[in-house]
C-alpha cells in the first residue's frame, strides 16, 4: 500500500481511530512544456523584479500581501507561525448531519481514510454506524499548516474524507439573475419531463469517458510514430440558439422513443442513487 500523505487519528466523542489519508483521485493530464521550436529545448522561467526587470536570487524573495494597489505588507515565517493552529494530527468530527442537507458546492477533493495498526475494528464500527444512520460526519483538521473543513462518509468498504469549502468561500447566487419557475410553460415542462424520463438510468461511471484526452494522446502517439491517428468521431454540435423549444423537445423525444424504459429502483439503494447529484466520485 502507498504511504499516506497524512497520518493521525479520527476522533468522534471519546473514540479515536488511527488513520492514514490517501488521495482518491489522480491527474491523468496530459501536461505540456513550452519549447523552443528550432531544437525543442525546454523554456525555463526566471524570477525578475517588476520595477527594474533584474533577476532576484532565491534568498532575496519574501512573501507579501497586497492590501491596496501596489501596496504590500510583508509576511514572514513568524507571522505564519503566529496564525497557525495547533498541529494535533486529529480529524475531529464535530457533527453528524443528513447527507441530503449538504449543498454540492461545498465539496472539493476526496481522500481515502485507511485504518492504522490496531484501528481496524473501530474503523469498521464507525463506517457501519455512519452507513446505517445515513449521515455524514462534518470534521475539521489541519494539514500542512492549513485548516480544512471535511466530510467523512461510508462508501463501499471505505471511509472517504472529502475536503469542503467554508461558507464564506461560496459566491452568493443572488449575485446573478436566474429565470423564475413561472417562465417554464406547463406544456413545455411536460415534454421536458418526458425527455428527462427517457434518459433516466442508473449511475455507471465507466459509461462516461474522456474522448478528448483519448484523441489528444492518440494524436501525440501518432506524431511520435509518424502515422495517421485513429480518432473517435466527434458529435456535431447543434446551434445554441433555440428557434422552437417545443419542436426541439419533440425531436429529442422522437430520437429516444426506442430507448428501453428505466429500470425499477431497488428497495435498498445507496445515497448516490436517491436523487443526489453529488460529485462524480460520490466516489471520485
Amino acid at each position: 500500500m502507498a504511504r499516506p500523505i497524512w497520518s493521525g487519528t479520527l476522533s468522534f466523542g471519546l473514540v479515536t481511530i488511527p488513520v492514514g489519508l490517501h488521495t482518491a483521485v489522480r491527474d491523468l493530464g496530459p501536461h505540456f512544456n513550452l519549447l523552443r521550436e528550432s531544437d525543442h529545448s525546454r523554456i525555463r522561467y526566471e524570477k525578475v523584479a517588476a520595477s527594474d526587470r533584474r533577476p532576484v536570487a532565491k534568498e532575496d524573495l519574501v512573501k507579501g500581501y497586497e492590501v491596496a494597489k501596489d501596496e504590500f505588507v510583508e509576511v514572514t515565517d513568524d507571522d505564519f507561525a503566529k496564525a497557525a493552529l495547533k498541529k494535533d494530527r486529529v480529524i475531529d468530527i464535530l457533527d453528524f448531519v443528513q447527507a441530503e442537507q449538504i449543498d454540492d458546492r461545498y465539496f472539493n477533493k476526496p481522500y481515502y481514510l485507511t485504518p492504522g495498526q490496531g484501528g481496524e475494528k473501530a474503523y469498521a464500527l464507525l463506517r457501519e454506524a455512519i452507513r446505517r444512520a445515513g449521515r455524514i460526519g462534518v470534521a475539521k483538521f489541519v494539514m500542512r499548516d492549513r485548516q480544512y473543513l471535511a466530510a467523512v462518509e461510508a462508501i463501499g468498504d471505505a471511509l472517504v474524507l472529502t475536503t469542503m469549502r467554508f461558507e464564506e468561500e461560496l459566491v452568493d447566487p443572488k449575485s446573478f439573475e436566474f429565470p423564475k419557475a413561472a417562465e417554464a410553460r406547463a406544456k413545455d415542462l411536460q415534454l421536458a419531463e418526458q425527455l428527462v424520463n427517457t434518459l433516466a438510468s442508473d449511475w455507471d461511471p465507466a459509461k462516461y469517458t474522456n474522448e478528448y484526452r483519448h484523441n489528444l494522446m492518440a494524436v501525440i502517439e501518432a506524431k511520435r510514430k509518424r502515422v495517421k491517428p485513429k480518432l473517435e468521431a466527434a458529435d456535431q454540435p447543434e446551434s445554441a440558439q433555440v428557434i422552437d423549444l417545443m419542436e426541439r423537445l419533440r425531436r429529442s423525444l422522437g430520437q429516444r422513443k426506442s430507448a428501453p424504459p428505466p429500470r425499477a429502483k431497488g428497495a435498498a439503494r445507496s445515497r448516490q442513487a436517491k436523487g443526489k447529484t453529488r460529485r462524480g466520485h460520490r466516489a471520485a
